[in-house]
């Protein structure tokens, strides 16, 4: 579904991935996993057309689009939830919602679909919907941009430290969320420093660091790798 081939892309001078590859199957969750700075929100930018590529191929369902603008390849298919999950402040859960509903340019009731999912992954957005984005909190704010991914009804989901900074037991429940989002059909591209909470969802796994790729496989396999494990921990 998604393939990426040997992707180079730069922040300023800095020439942060070297020759980056990974594919995302149908049905499937693939974790991208490895320290801060890593290369893993530059990755997920370049898939998402945020950043521009230097040399390489992103492929997604057997058509390229390595030089298509974010907004083309969103209604593709392809849904981004940002690390910093990229809200509006003065806009409400609502409105947020409504621009994705939007962008998706789907048939009604696909859309429904969505909206139904949405709220069984994440019911406390329904007493939110005319909370600004602003007064929410860390949780709530990372709920939302993902339902506002999903309300473009994508085919690939891509999510950047979904689970970063939040509670063990919100941890728990956003693990169970992406399991359900895998299963109402959408395929998912996590990256995750935490490479154990990764590993609770991840069909499989590529281990990053340095901007290169340096190991794919099933998560078990990772922690059999005290190389892997080493490079992970930094």
């Amino acid at each position: 579904m998604l393939e990426v081939h040997g992707l180079h892309a730069f922040r300023g001078p800095a020439h942060v991935l070297r020759g980056v590859y990974l594919t995302v199957a149908q049905g499937e969750i693939v974790g991208l996993v490895g320290r801060n700075g890593a290369g893993k929100t530059t990755t997920l930018e370049s898939i998402m057309g945020l950043l521009p590529v230097r040399a390489g191929r992103v492929v997604f369902r057997d058509q390229e689009i390595t030089h298509l603008p974010a907004h083309r390849r969103a209604r593709l298919g392809i849904g981004y939830a940002p690390e910093d999950c990229g809200l509006f402040p003065d806009l409400t859960v609502a409105e947020h919602l409504a621009i994705g509903t939007w962008m998706a340019s789907r048939d009604q009731g696909h859309s429904q679909g969505r909206a139904e999912l949405i709220h069984a992954l994440f019911p406390e957005l329904h007493r939110l919907m005319q909370r600004r984005a602003l007064l929410l909190s860390g949780g709530e704010k990372k709920m939302l941009a993902i339902a506002r991914a999903i309300a473009t009804s994508p085919s690939v989901l891509l999510l950047d430290e979904a689970f970063e900074g939040l509670a063990p037991v919100v941890v728990n429940r956003f693990a169970e969320a992406v399991k359900q989002i895998k299963a109402a059909g959408i395929s998912l591209l996590v990256a995750e420093s935490n490479v154990r909470t990764a590993a609770r969802v991840a069909d499989r796994m590529y281990v990053i660091d340095r901007g290169e790729i340096l190991f794919c496989g099933p998560p078990e396999e990772v922690f059999r790798s005290e190389e892997v494990m080493r490079t992970i921990r930094g």
